[in-house]
């Protein structure tokens, strides 16, 4: 009978999954005619010892009207192609909603245009911003130079300013990872992304018609970058889970979610925010959250609705 204890925790554990999962079914149920019905939860009080185990009462709790069922508008949650937005999914570090390819490519062509234009901003920075020496830069032809840079020449530690190569491009690579995490690719295959992204579309590519490449970047940008990418995906899925709102406020929300996710919000300002649309399913969705406790002689258990 010393044992007893032990089981009834358990058994305890497994009534409160299934009080949850029965609420959670409770709060979706209608009649065969497809009307609503009046949904309620029974919760026994139950007081027991090493050597018996005593039912005091039952209690019949009636579910609030505020969360009665409701249709979750999936549109824009899921694609014509039954790719799902793993916003509308619980977190995972793999692909469990399928990746949007389509999405990722626009992503690329965006990032590659973006590359283009930030090239442009440092030849505007002044020369001990990016360590250019643009009156030998230009001595030799812009493709010549790139050829020099990545087949002559190998890649060799620069002396970029730390905000550059220890905070910039950490971000940039978390951004790259980004790209491809909201896409619902899986937390590997965004981070082989960002290394393609940053090593060949950026430090091999771009860059390399100014200069040659950098070890740091190509290590640091897509392996610190994806794990700080990680840390902004679950910090994005955190606000959408909140409606889109930070601190109450979705103006803040929607601010986060740039910083944290740039490419996505901003190309999505155009073709629909999946994220956004996952963030509204939230916000009607009904909650149901239980918890329990035991002391040598009795349990509790509670559900919040």
């Amino acid at each position: 009978m010393k044992r007893l204890p032990l089981i009834l925790i358990f058994a305890v554990f497994i009534g409160l999954c299934s009080v949850k999962a029965s609420a959670q079914d409770a709060v979706e149920a209608t009649d065969p005619a497809g009307n609503d019905v009046d949904l309620s939860l029974d919760i026994c009080e139950i007081d027991f010892t090493p050597d018996s185990l005593n039912l005091i009462d039952t209690y019949s709790v009636q579910i609030p009207d505020d969360i009665a069922p409701v249709d979750i508008d999936l549109k824009g949650v899921k694609s014509h192609h039954g790719w799902v937005s793993p916003y509308a999914l619980p977190y995972s570090r793999h692909c469990t909603g399928g990746a949007d390819w389509h999405r990722m490519w626009i992503n690329t062509a965006v990032l590659s245009s973006a590359f283009v234009g930030t090239l442009l901003v440092l030849e505007c920075l002044p020369e001990d911003a990016t360590s250019w020496n643009r009156a030998a830069i230009q001595k030799t032809p812009l493709f010549q130079r790139w050829w020099k840079n990545i087949f002559v020449h190998n890649p060799e530690i620069d002396h970029d300013k730390f905000v550059f190569n220890y905070v910039l491009h950490p971000y940039a690579g978390a951004a790259y990872f980004m790209s491809a995490r909201s896409c619902g690719f899986s937390f590997w295959g965004s981070m082989l992304y960002s290394a393609a992204i940053s090593t060949i579309g950026w430090e091999f590519g771009i860059e390399a018609f100014m200069e040659r490449p950098s070890y740091q970047d190509i290590f640091i940008t897509p392996i610190v970058g994806s794990l700080l990418g990680e840390l902004m995906y679950k910090g994005k899925r955190t606000i959408v889970e909140h409606g889109y709102e930070m601190l109450g406020s979705p103006v803040l929300g929607r601010i986060a979610c740039f910083f944290l996710d740039p490419v996505n919000e901003v190309v999505d300002l155009f073709r629909g925010n999946p994220a956004k649309a996952a963030a509204t399913a939230y916000r009607r969705s009904p909650r149901v959250n239980g918890s329990f406790a035991f002391t040598p002689n009795s349990i509790s258990l509670r559900i919040t609705f």
